[in-house]
């Protein structure tokens, strides 16, 4: 049937189309990614939006406080809404950044695209991808910047009431706030991704091009397992490059309503890093770059890996 999902192949193997192999894959890899670094992402994002003065001194007082104050599962705060969302972030991404390939290639996928083609569909599909991102990472900060109280410490009188998951905090900040309070910080969320997968995508391929010209005759199927991880990883190094500022800004305005809009809160932060305190636009840097390595290097191999499979059922 021309219009079923699954279509035979002479030898009665399955065929998928492009775009499920990409959803499924970019599911993996999304899950991937949230179970290797997420405790890395929440050092990064309480580093991000601690108040002056700071709460946390560095990196690794962060850690230590967390896993003093809350144990080992403090580092896994909030972790339900990317392992839910960052799947289909990656299936949304993952299928967009294919869609936009096979556009660039004119219907012709044995076509090769250059380095800057690849670094365009992965703008375009760093765009599509916001609309999932901002909601799910809003969610993701709000549990993260939200700390458990102290062992026998009293309720504090007028408190709000602590989110007890991401369901109970996407209730209650759509009650509150609607669409709109879901989608807090779009703009800049927007400013931060388009930049960012144009470099994470240039950086991974031309990493997989790189290592395939001096280790395989330029055979990029031929990539070992090793190979594969150090391309994913340094990608994420690249996809952090563009944008970080960007990040700050997005975490700040999205667990702090007291700004306005995303100017209101870049203009805080001007304020801020005004006499050389030109550090507080690279909050949480460290486990950022940290995490970026482990975590992307899991994303593209496990997402490379499904594709192996799916395309050989």
């Amino acid at each position: 049937m021309s219009g079923s999902i699954f279509s035979s192949h002479k030898q009665n193997a399955i065929v998928l189309p492009s775009w499920v192999n990409d959803v499924v894959a970019g599911t993996v890899g999304g899950w991937a990614q949230v179970v290797s670094g997420h405790p890395f992402d929440t050092l990064k994002v309480r580093l991000q939006t601690q108040s002056n003065p700071p709460k946390y001194s560095g990196a690794m007082d962060c850690l230590r406080v967390t896993l003093k104050e809350e144990g080992p599962a403090g580092l896994y705060r909030g972790v339900t809404s990317p392992l839910m969302g960052i799947g289909i972030c990656n299936a949304v991404m993952f299928a967009a950044n294919g869609h936009f390939r096979r556009m660039l290639q004119g219907g012709d996928e044995t076509k090769t695209l250059s380095l800057v083609q690849m670094g365009v569909a992965g703008s375009m599909a760093g765009g599509v991808m916001a609309f999932v991102n901002c909601p799910v990472e809003l969610l993701k900060v709000k549990l993260q910047t939200q700390f458990k109280p102290a062992p026998g410490s009293l309720p504090v009188p007028g408190a709000i009431k602590p989110y007890t998951g991401v369901l109970d905090a996407g209730i209650r900040t759509f009650r509150q706030q609607g669409f709109r309070g879901l989608y807090r910080g779009m703009d800049i969320t927007l400013l931060r991704d388009v930049p960012s997968y144009f470099s994470y995508f240039v950086t991974y391929e031309g990493g997989k091009r790189l290592l395939a010209h001096f280790n395989h005759a330029g055979q990029v199927d031929q990539l070992t397992t090793p190979e594969l991880l150090l391309a994913g990883g340094i990608a994420g190094f690249g996809a952090w490059v563009p944008c970080y500022p960007q990040d700050v800004v997005k975490s700040r305005m999205q667990s702090n309503l007291s700004y306005k809009n995303s100017w209101d809160c870049f203009q805080s932060l001007k304020a801020e890093a005004r006499g050389g305190n030109w550090k507080v636009w690279f909050k949480g840097f460290g486990p950022t770059m940290a995490r970026a390595f482990p975590a992307n290097a899991a994303t593209f191999f496990f997402y490379e890996m499904t594709m192996k499979f799916m395309k050989g059922v």
